[in-house]
């Protein structure tokens, strides 16, 4: 089997690495791809957003499927222009995407469909903000959610008790020309959980959790995501199933009754609540960094199943099999992100921490003109550490992070910390 995989970032290199595990191993290509997926695949220098040169790179590798990584091109309708050109894509079109491009429709289409999620209200105008704060956060005592409703890498949500802060990130967002989605805060811990879509049929992956905040304590600004964990040991037995009932198939049912077929994944972000299951937010695709810890405990092959989602015949496809051991992964983030990465430093002590038994995923790096592997971006590596039990997995994560050098460069030390303590020793 032939694959291109487009992406530059985390999320492509972990389902590159998980895909050149299979056996046997597919042919794998990359537009653009990262030094790291260089190692593992043929990298082809298309940009992400170039979608017609991604249709040329397509006719000329002919490629049994083609997997599109990050959101923007899919909000842009890269999936659309690859379908007519006849390609098999993994991937939802540009109205199906929209479920991430605008969060005030993604709530219009979870309504309709009955999905438990958070109170909104879609603000326009500046003078609207502080009648929506009323609505959504009638007494004031809880934390103010303010979403851009746009893309935003992971960057475009405040959550604070600060009302005036609250407002200043509103009026930021109405001031470029956008519209902010105001929520109810909801209260109780966070789960990410890829369910896959053929359009029809719906299969979910292993729940994992991630890390937001940029600093221990979960302080600091919102960021694309610091670490994440899975398994959860702390989670309901069957919650899995349950989304899948109340969640994922409802709204793939409701945009199949629009028209709309939804082929990828379904990114759903829960918050589990004392009055049940709530959706924080849909993502049109894999999520970084919880990819890297959830293909890493995938253990039945990753392109039969993307193949199989991509052609509409999930329901024929055999049941997962998963890893018993745990997985975290560490994000070693650039000087000044979220706010200005800087970029262009010399990187090194990859190979020390994959001595140490982590393996390191590339989310934002490049090589300089005299070769040598610089920073590209805000999160530069994630660091993935396997082990019987989550605090096995933490330690190799750590040390690997650890052995990382990089100018000025971060990483929080408490990812999965909370769980690995409430869940012991491995039996």
């Amino acid at each position: 089997m032939k694959i291109l995989v487009i992406g530059s970032g985390g999320r492509e290199h972990a389902i590159i690495r998980r895909l050149a595990a299979d056996r046997p191993a597919p042919e794998l290509h990359a537009a653009p791809g990262n030094p790291g997926i260089g190692r593992l695949a043929t990298c082809h220098d298309v940009a992400v957003g170039d979608l017609e040169a991604q249709v040329e790179l397509a006719r000329t590798l002919d490629p049994d499927l083609v997997v599109i990584g990050p959101e923007a091109p899919l909000v842009a309708g890269a999936a659309d222009q690859l379908r007519e050109a006849g390609f098999t894509v993994f991937g939802p079109a540009a109205a199906a995407a929209r479920l991430e491009g605008s969060k005030s429709w993604a709530k219009e289409i979870m309504a309709a469909a009955g999905v438990p999620t958070a109170a909104s209200v879609t603000v326009t105008a500046i003078d609207q903000l502080e009648a929506g704060f009323d609505r959504t956060n009638p007494l004031g005592d809880l934390p103010y959610v303010v979403k851009a409703d746009g893309l935003a890498a992971g960057k475009g949500v405040v959550v604070t008790r600060d009302r005036s802060e609250a407002t200043a990130h509103g009026r930021s967002v109405l001031d470029a020309g956008g519209t902010v989605v105001l929520e109810e805060y909801l209260e109780g811990p966070e789960v990410s959980l890829f369910c896959l879509s053929d359009g029809t049929d719906v299969v979910a992956l292993a729940p994992a959790q991630d890390f937001k905040r940029a600093l221990d304590g979960d302080e600091g600004p919102n960021t694309g995501g610091m670490g994440a964990y899975s398994p959860l040991p702390w989670a309901p037995e069957g919650l899995a199933d349950e989304v899948v009932r109340t969640v994922a198939r409802p709204t793939i049912d409701e945009l199949a009754s629009r028209g709309i077929p939804f082929v990828g994944v379904l990114y759903c972000g829960l918050a589990l609540t004392p009055l049940g299951v709530r959706v924080v937010e849909f993502n049109a695709r894999f999520g970084d960094p919880e990819t890297q810890v959830v293909l890493e405990r995938l253990a039945s092959p990753l392109a039969p199943l993307l193949l199989s989602a991509a052609r509409g015949e999930l329901a024929g496809a055999d049941p997962l099999q998963w890893r018993e051991d745990a997985a975290v992964t560490v994000v070693v983030a650039s000087a000044g992100y979220p706010a200005a990465a800087r970029t262009g430093d010399v990187i090194s002590g990859i190979e020390v921490a994959e001595r140490a038994g982590a393996h390191v995923i590339h989310a934002g790096t490049a090589l300089g003109e005299d070769g040598r592997l610089v920073s590209a971006g805000g999160r530069v590596l994630t660091v993935v550490g396997t082990g019987a039990d989550l605090t096995a997995a933490r330690e190799v994560a750590l040390a690997g992070a650890e052995a990382i050098e990089l100018e000025g460069a971060y990483h929080r030390t408490d990812i999965a910390r909370d769980a690995a303590e409430a869940q012991g020793p491995a039996a």
